[in-house]
């Protein structure tokens, strides 16, 4: 028998997607494509790679991302800080990556990505590890000022968080070109 979906995993799917609709086209082709290496849902190389540098990028990427299981074994139970070095600096590493790549504009962004790559578990994690990364010295001053003001006093504040899963999980879509009519 199949999973059953509850009403409230539809509109909690739909949201997902219209906050995904609100990211830029770019910042949605680097979510997908990392969902993909992240994941190992595709061939990132073969279905995102359109020149040598983004070959190189993806190269870089899958390199990186090889530490998302680590992460993934390593998500803490707690807020207890003698399970957070094993997790929380590899973490800060991947994400420095990803905003270093300059796709991802804002927590928002961030936020979804990581949600998906890890699971729901970590949210309570993103806020410090994004505002580390959008901290360090190899991003230009301006892109770490637009990044660390783009999270919310809320999302940095917030007394908790929920751990369900994500149930959207964009992916690459082929473009159907249709004839026109005569």
């Amino acid at each position: 028998m199949g999973v059953q979906m509850r009403p409230a995993d539809g509109a909690m799917s739909l949201a997902e997607m219209k906050e995904f609709a609100g990211f830029s086209a770019a910042t949605q082709r680097y979510v997908r494509r990392s969902l993909d290496i992240g994941l190992a849902r595709q061939d990132a190389m073969a279905l995102w790679s359109r020149d040598v540098v983004e070959a190189a990028s993806i190269k870089a990427q899958s390199r990186i991302y090889a530490r998302l299981d680590q992460i993934r074994d390593h998500l803490p139970d707690d807020s207890g800080l003698d399970q957070m070095e094993p997790f929380f600096s590899p973490l800060v590493t991947i994400t420095a990556f990803d905003l270093g790549q300059g796709r991802l504009t804002s927590f928002a962004s961030y936020r979804f990505l990581y949600e998906r790559l890890i699971g729901g578990g970590v949210r309570p994690w993103l806020p410090g590890a994004f505002c580390a990364a959008a901290a360090l010295p190899h991003l230009h001053p301006e892109k770490r000022r637009i990044l660390l003001q783009s999270i919310s006093e809320a999302a940095a504040t917030a007394p908790g968080w929920s751990s369900r899963q994500p149930c959207f999980f964009p992916e690459w879509v082929d473009k159907i070109e249709q004839p026109l009519p005569h």
